[in-house]
């Protein structure tokens, strides 16, 4: 894996060229083994926390990790083209726009002891803006090429918060054309709901049942680009013990393997259907 600049990512993706990068100041990974119509993305994946915000934090490490979503690259990592981010949201959310990306409140808590400083919140819109940057390019060079493209947007979810049955994986499409993506969602559902989990997990699926697909980046992607479905795709942390904070590595490795035949097979059949 490569150090590099925005500029020199972007660079790379213009010339499409194949790489593994992480940003030089660390707060993103990209990697392309190959230009395919597809990519998948771990915004919240990260739990890095820059120091100089530690002693101003009211929140615990732990309370940090409970909102990401751990795992959800490594559930992924296999595909051709990942991009994950390597800072935890309470830093900057990247599902949310600039103006609310640094939180003040997370969660109903107070975030900070005292008032970030403009410098401070100045440095963490950076790195929420340059990962834009690099989708913008990412993205442009995939509709570029191929006509179409989609993305497969990971995250997941507390579920033993909520007080009624939720699905094991929820898909969110209140801001994506449903009239003309509709049929291709519920293939994704389908396929969701196929997927065998350890301990007599159920394979539910469900759509806008816990979560709508209001995130930044999905919006971004989809007010930017005409031709490129972004299916925001939430997994229950069945994976873990969300209020011990252990994760079980053999839930994980089991969405993994299965998701690496599942979900190159949804994008084929995306690909074949709207590469027009």
């Amino acid at each position: 894996m490569e150090r590099l600049s925005i500029a020199q990512i972007i660079s790379k993706i213009k010339a499409e060229e194949t790489f593994h990068a992480v940003t030089d100041d660390y707060s993103f990974t990209l990697k392309i083994d190959r230009y395919v119509p597809y990519a998948c993305a771990a915004i919240h994946d990260g739990h890095q926390f820059r120091k100089s915000l530690w002693d101003n934090c009211l929140h615990t490490e732990y309370e940090r990790w409970y909102e990401e979503d751990p795992e959800t690259k490594n559930m992924i990592n296999l595909h051709p083209i990942v991009i994950a981010g390597c800072d935890s949201r309470f830093e900057y959310d990247l599902n949310r726009d600039p103006e609310n990306a640094v939180f003040e409140t997370a969660w109903g808590k107070e975030l900070w002891k005292n008032r970030l400083s403009d410098s401070e919140k100045t440095m963490s819109l950076q790195k929420h803006s340059n990962f834009y940057k690099v989708v913008y390019a990412l993205i442009s060079k995939l509709e570029e090429k191929f006509n179409t493209c989609i993305v497969y947007d990971m995250h997941s979810y507390n579920w033993q918060r909520w007080d009624r049955e939720v699905p094991t994986w929820n898909l969110g499409t209140s801001n994506i054309d449903n009239q003309r993506f509709g049929k291709i969602v519920e293939t994704w559902r389908t396929a969701l709901a196929s997927i065998q989990l350890p301990h007599n997990i159920k394979p539910t699926a469900r759509i806008n049942n816990t979560f709508k697909g209001n995130g930044y980046f999905l919006k971004y992607i989809t007010n930017n680009f005409n031709d490129t479905l972004v299916l925001a795709t939430e997994i229950a942390k069945v994976y873990c013990e969300e209020y011990e904070y252990v994760i079980y590595p053999e839930v994980v490795a089991a969405v993994e393997s299965q998701l690496q035949i599942l979900l190159p097979q949804h994008a084929d059949t995306f690909y074949k259907t709207f590469n027009s």
